[in-house]
């Protein structure tokens, strides 16, 4: 590969960002890298750069990671999308790939697999690090993916609060985690319940762990 990527790196953690910009600064066929903190402004800054890559996490205040996959793909159908997070479960990345991501890797990568997984979606293909999509060994398969069906029915934001109701947070925490007014959480949680037919948070936390969103271990 003759030119040089132009990456757009996309993380609300400033330390985060610069030991990443390190990172890919270190390998060869990185060109030029625009760093912003949040969604919002990653749909902004692809517009005026027009990135070969977006490398982002999922975790993020205000519009979130997911939704950021979606309206960035609805800006640009070609955009290279490669997701890095903390999470390792299955319907993180199966949520991120039908969104419109091209790739996902963990934080934990080392800096060859990431090198690897940004060549890969830079050339058209797709990249998911090993072990984050394994066969299913689960004698409640079909449970598990009536559940997965059920819960692919939550908008991308309607996801992440449910994620965290199902942690155990409050609407209260919820809101200061996402950065969002209290109502509107209160507002998503209604909606959630009503998707998801559950009346209480016990069965939010069941479908959770059922689907490995919260670790039993």
């Amino acid at each position: 590969m003759t030119k040089k990527l132009t990456v757009l790196l996309v993380d609300d953690h400033t330390v985060v960002r610069a030991g990443f910009r390190m990172l890919l600064s270190s390998q060869d066929f990185i060109g030029e890298i625009i760093d912003v903190d949040r969604g919002e402004l990653a749909c902004q800054q692809y517009q005026t750069f027009k990135p070969d890559v977006v490398m982002m996490d999922l975790s993020m205040p205000g519009i979130g990671g997911l939704e950021t996959i979606r309206r960035l793909c609805l800006l640009d159908p070609d955009a290279v999308i490669l997701v890095y997070s903390i999470h390792d479960e299955i319907i993180y990345v199966e949520r991120a790939l039908n969104a419109g991501a091209k790739g996902y890797v963990s934080k934990n990568s080392a800096a060859e697999v990431l090198a690897e997984a940004l060549l890969a979606v830079a050339s058209g293909k797709r990249y998911v690090e090993s072990g984050l999509l394994p066969e299913l060994q689960d004698v409640r398969k079909d449970e598990v993916e009536s559940l997965r069906a059920v819960v692919d029915v939550l908008s991308p934001r309607e996801f992440d609060v449910f994620c965290l109701l199902a942690k155990g947070l409050t609407a209260h925490e919820v809101a200061a985690e996402l950065c969002l007014g209290y109502k509107t959480v209160a507002n998503y949680n209604t909606q959630i319940k009503n998707k998801l037919n559950v009346s209480n948070a016990a069965e939010l936390a069941y479908i959770a762990m059922t689907l490995g969103i919260i670790k039993t271990n």
